[in-house]
């Protein structure tokens, strides 16, 4: 019996214990190709086919992955040579039935923690694909310690083991498991209010999703973030199951005795809320262990809100045995389990440093500071893992009650542009990668120098649920401000609201941006704040503020809350609103950055500009083109900036050519 024979043996036998498997296939690319195209011909099945290059039907690319959802498929390749797409792995492993192997191709082993991935410009803030090291290492260390992963490597010969023996599986029936049948009976006696069903992929919560649909007294809605992923709680449900996609159900007057959302974790928090508030009765199920983001967090922070929640969790596989190889292996490359241990107050707090080669020197604090980052925010993903393993600039911070971690605290580095680059951001002509406040204090405040200052940013603080409200996030931002060198400020990003902001506030943070939209992952208005660590970062700090309050009453009219200003309405045109007005005019400046000064301009004019006013007085976008017989938002855009050049040319024809000139040159550096 060759190799491939013995792959396609264990194939029938893994069928019969109900348990899937992974085999890597490791070396030349070319070598590693041929061997998955001939591998993938004797193995029965579909045999789905990842990859970022055509193959053969079916295939698909990573990115499209997610349409393939609440399907199921026999065994599949996943082409990891070039760059790996661990969210999309992740997902394609828990599509697979029992009997099924997952084929991962890789690079050399030797040499894959030198090459660059050409998935991690999605996740690094690098303009060119990076090496990932900690993360293959880390991945590779999970093969080595598994006794069921098979690894075939091009300069050695294939050993398959002798595998442990384990009984035989019986497949589910179709008919509600033991767990199934005790929440279904609670489900069918619930009166008004939210359920939710959580549990690990291949658990049976879409199978009783549908079994509950089919039997509900009344009537009922399906939504989920994809119509494709609802086949397996379509097909239990029967004639019962009418679905409308989050979006559309939420825009319609539709009712229903009960609304049913499939996995709706990946739902906006905004967006489900709504849908929730609409309907008396609401099933909710989600994954714990995820590759868009994690119950647990998701019970955490989203259905802490709902004071009577009727919480279930199903802990027996249904759609392959229990101990599957394949979902184990899965579960510790990508850090899937997320439970924390319990914690008590010792009075003995304790910071420690974490750099990211601590993957490999101490493993277990930067794995149990990602489970705690999962248990804090639901969105949490295998992307977040990738970008704190191996994305530039990292750095971490945790602190530990006696020798239990209680806090972890996340910052990556900011700023450091050239100042020609800097100006180029302030006008609209440029946005770098990455640089996330950095960039946008240079592209919406007041200082085309803002971005050249360096900082880092809070990219995410996690307290343990167990000592939350004890100081521990302030004394961790505290240690950072005594421990941070060559930086101006630190900064943070956040969806606002009055208790973030208090938190904030006391860490000592000061309010530079507060957005005019709500953001659709937060249902919030986005924030930004520093906290100035020299005093360059206090100039810009107290420059931004100063100009957020001479614009919040113009900002204000945008929001449905009030930003509370003391500030008299001013007319007078500074020197940075000439500045401001002229990027907007001359460059590519978004409307909503040049707000306040745009405002100033119209009460110094008596033109009619009215692309400019009509917009400011948030007339509707179609109704003001329908005015100005001009199509579309580009158009009006446009027409908004040659008003603002109309009025600054009427105010000082000399000045507004000398400043058009000026900025016109700025996208040339």
């Amino acid at each position: 019996m060759n190799d491939r024979e013995a792959i396609v043996a264990l194939a029938a036998q893994m069928k019969d214990q109900g348990i899937r498997r992974l085999l890597v296939l490791s070396g030349e690319s070319d070598w590693v190709y041929q061997q998955a195209r001939l591998l993938r011909q004797p193995l029965a099945g579909e045999g789905l086919w990842v990859s970022p290059q055509p193959e053969q039907e079916p295939c698909c690319r990573p990115a499209a992955l997610k349409t393939l959802l609440g399907r199921e498929f026999l065994h599949a390749f996943f082409d990891a040579r070039e760059g790996f797409d661990v969210a999309a792995f992740a997902a394609l492993a828990g599509t697979l039935k029992a009997g099924s192997w997952l084929v991962l191709l890789t690079p050399t082993l030797s040499r894959w923690p030198q090459q660059a991935d050409a998935d991690s410009v999605r996740w690094s803030d690098s303009a060119d694909p990076i090496a990932t090291p900690h993360f293959v290492h880390h991945f590779c260390t999970t093969l080595e310690n598994d006794a069921d992963a098979l690894v075939w490597q091009q300069d050695r010969p294939l050993a398959v083991p002798e595998f442990v023996s384990r009984p035989h599986w019986n497949s589910a029936s179709g008919e509600p498991l033991a767990e199934q049948a005790e929440i279904l009976a609670e489900l069918a006696a619930m009166p008004e209010g939210v359920a939710v069903v959580t549990a690990e992929r291949g658990r049976g919560k879409s199978a009783l999703a549908g079994m509950h649909l089919r039997a509900i007294q009344g009537t009922a809605i399906v939504t989920a973030p994809a119509k494709a992923a609802t086949d397996v709680l379509s097909a239990f449900a029967g004639s019962r199951f009418r679905f409308m996609a989050p979006d559309a159900l939420l825009a319609s007057a539709e009712q229903a005795d009960w609304l049913i959302i499939d996995e709706a974790a990946a739902i906006p928090g905004p967006l489900l809320e709504k849908l929730v508030g609409r309907f008396p009765r609401t099933l909710l199920t989600t994954t714990v262990q995820g590759y868009e983001g994690t119950g647990r967090g998701f019970m955490l922070k989203f259905c802490a809100r709902f004071p009577h929640l009727h919480a279930f969790t199903l802990q027996q596989p249904v759609r392959w045995a229990a101990g599957c190889p394949l979902e184990r292996v899965v579960s510790q490359a990508l850090q899937f389990d997320d439970r924390l241990p319990s914690l008590t107050l010792t009075g003995q707090r304790r910071f420690q440093t974490v750099e990211q080669s601590a993957w490999q020197t101490q493993p277990e604090l930067p794995a149990a500071m990602y489970r705690l980052l999962c248990a804090a925010h639901y969105r949490t993903s295998p992307l977040d893992l990738r970008r704190m393993m191996d994305a530039p600039g990292q750095h971490f911070l945790s602190v530990h009650e006696g020798d239990t971690l209680s806090g972890a605290l996340w910052l990556v580095e900011e700023g450091g542009l050239s100042p020609e680059l800097s100006e180029a951001v302030w006008a609209g002509f440029r946005r770098p990668r990455g640089n996330l406040v950095a960039q946008s204090l240079a592209a919406h405040g007041s200082s085309p120098q803002a971005a050249v200052l360096r900082s880092l940013r809070v990219s995410r603080i996690a307290i343990h649920p167990d000592v939350q409200r004890h100081g521990t996030g302030q004394a961790m931002l505290a240690e950072a401000v005594r421990h941070t060198q060559g930086c101006d400020y630190l900064s943070v990003s956040f969806g606002f609201t009055d208790e973030l902001w208090r938190f904030w506030q006391r860490c000592g943070f000061r309010l530079l941006r507060l957005g005019t939209h709500r953001e659709a992952s937060s249902g919030c208005y986005n924030a930004m704040a520093i906290y100035p660590l020299t005093p360059a970062g206090e100039a810009l700090a107290v420059r931004e503020a100063q100009r957020l309050e001479r614009d919040s009453v113009w900002l204000n009219a945008w929001r449905d809350v009030t930003w509370p200003t003391t500030a008299p309405v001013a007319s007078i045109l500074t020197e940075d609103d000439w500045l401001e007005l002229a990027v907007f005019a001359y460059a590519h400046r978004p409307l909503m950055a040049a707000l306040g000064s745009l405002n100033r301009l119209l009460m110094q004019q008596e033109l009619p500009l009215p692309a400019l006013r009509g917009g400011l007085q948030q007339l509707p976008e179609a109704e003001l083109c329908s005015r100005l017989k001009i199509s579309g938002r580009k158009a009006l855009l446009a027409q908004q900036r040659l008003d603002a050049a109309i009025g600054l040319e009427a105010l000082d024809s000399e000045r507004s050519h000398r400043l058009a000139e000026y900025v016109k040159n700025l996208q040339f550096f």
